[in-house]
């Protein structure tokens, strides 16, 4: 069991989630899910819930559930898991938000949506597989929640603490949204364009935002495998965030992957590799907990 504070939330600050009835027997291909009131667009692929284990992928700060592309279906063929992508309010065709976005957004969704997207879609055996944002969700989700169907997670380019590198390339981004074709582009993807970028990008260069985001304590509670995948020329983070885990998460089994050449989407820029990488840490983890 995990350790609790005695009014009942994590060391965190989450409130230990009670598990709710299964809502959803039977997923389609796509559709629309409620979950922390809020209306959250997702997709769907291989077997369902009750046949097989869930993935559930968390997009990064600029993503929606269509962003993962042929990912999804590619994950799970290869793993043979069902593949829960949805995307967060604010982001995609899900209800927008008001903006700012509170500065602990990332620990709010952990805490107070993930668990109910969980529920709403019957799943029993989870795998949390996320990307940027979405990867420190799922820590915070594994280190703060005792949820007995985590069966592991997949941290790709994780952000623990926030690096003055980092903020470099946000700042950057920021320029391009002002002055380059970067917003048409992201409108493709997104029903209300500003508030998916304005809610990621302001949030990050938050002067306050360092403080408000270090999330190093939330792995002291993790248990569950991780398997950690960072491109090694990652322009959004270094090294130093995987090591994090090893200084402070000493009571789960950890593996990580660097990926020459990739930057910060490992799977798109590497994504044979990347899914490989997933399918045989699921397989191996899944032994593990057999024997």
């Amino acid at each position: 069991m995990r350790r609790r504070r005695p009014d009942g939330r994590s060391a965190f600050g989450c409130q230990s989630h009670r598990l709710d009835v299964w809502r959803m027997t039977t997923l389609p291909e796509s559709g629309m899910i409620e979950a922390g009131g809020r209306r959250l667009e997702f997709t769907f692929h291989g077997p369902q819930p009750a046949q097989a284990p869930t993935c559930i992928l968390l997009h990064e700060g600029l993503g929606s559930a269509a962003l993962w592309g042929d990912f999804r279906a590619r994950l799970a063929a290869r793993a043979g898991v069902g593949v829960f992508a949805y995307s967060r309010e604010g982001y995609g065709a899900s209800d927008s938000i008001t903006l700012p976005r509170p500065l602990d957004y990332m620990q709010v969704h952990a805490c107070h949506v993930l668990p109910h997207v969980i529920d709403a879609i019957g799943a029993r055996e989870v795998w949390l597989v996320g990307h940027s944002d979405g990867a420190s969700i799922a820590a915070v989700y594994a280190g703060a929640i005792n949820d007995p169907r985590l069966d592991g997670a997949v941290l790709i380019a994780p952000h623990f603490f926030v690096e003055d590198f980092s903020l470099a390339e946000i700042r950057k981004a920021r320029e391009a949204y002002e002055t380059t074709d970067l917003r048409a582009r992201l409108g493709r993807w997104h029903s209300d364009v500003d508030a998916a970028f304005r809610g990621w990008n302001d949030a990050w260069l938050d002067p306050r935002f360092a403080n408000e985001f270090d999330i190093r304590a939330s792995l002291r509670g993790v248990r569950a495998p991780l398997l950690t995948i960072q491109g090694a020329d990652d322009q959004f983070g270094t090294l130093a965030q995987l090591d994090a885990i090893d200084h402070e998460a000493l009571q789960c089994s950890h593996s990580r992957l660097v990926l020459p050449g990739v930057k910060h989407a490992p799977h798109r820029e590497a994504s044979d590799a990347t899914i490989e990488a997933i399918a045989a840490f699921i397989e191996r983890s899944t032994r593990a907990h057999q024997t």
